[in-house]
């Protein structure tokens, strides 16, 4: 009998979980260099999320493009984050970019006018890909910000 209360208990549960809603993207922030060294530029960045179920799920980011002054520069792909339930989170979007890339001759124009200018355009395209038990979504980044070069 006790077999019985706690099963229908637990598939009460389950089936009155609001699984099939998926977290609310909410924005890209943060967009900044973080750290500069004499062979790579990291650019760094948080895609924030609202996750209103009372369970989780996993985010997992797969080739997210990162573009500097309209040219491909790099590609993040992360490892599968794990949401937690009923609250804002945010999960890192980090790319490192070799300064042999940015210093080539298809980037030298886009590159003078930035050093000028001390400011670059930063853009993360890609997508994140949603799971929670048989259930997926994917959301669609596309973000452009102009930020400071220090």
């Amino acid at each position: 009998m006790k077999r019985l209360i706690i099963l229908l208990t637990t598939l009460l549960c389950i089936t009155s979980c609001k699984i099939s809603e998926k977290p609310e993207f909410l924005r890209v922030e943060h967009i900044e260099v973080t750290e500069s060294n004499s062979k790579t530029f990291t650019i760094s960045a948080h895609a924030v999320f609202m996750n209103p179920n009372i369970i989780g799920g996993k985010l997992k980011t797969d080739e997210i493009k990162v573009f500097v002054n309209d040219n491909e520069m790099a590609s993040v792909s992360t490892k599968t984050f794990d949401i937690p339930s009923e609250k804002e989170f945010s999960i890192p979007l980090t790319a490192h970019i070799p300064k042999d890339s940015i210093f080539s001759d298809k980037n030298l124009g886009s590159l003078l006018g930035s050093l000028f200018s001390k400011k670059i355009k930063v853009q993360y395209r890609g997508d994140i890909k949603y799971k929670v038990f048989g259930y997926s979504d994917t959301y669609t980044i596309d973000k452009t910000e102009t930020i400071k070069i220090k």
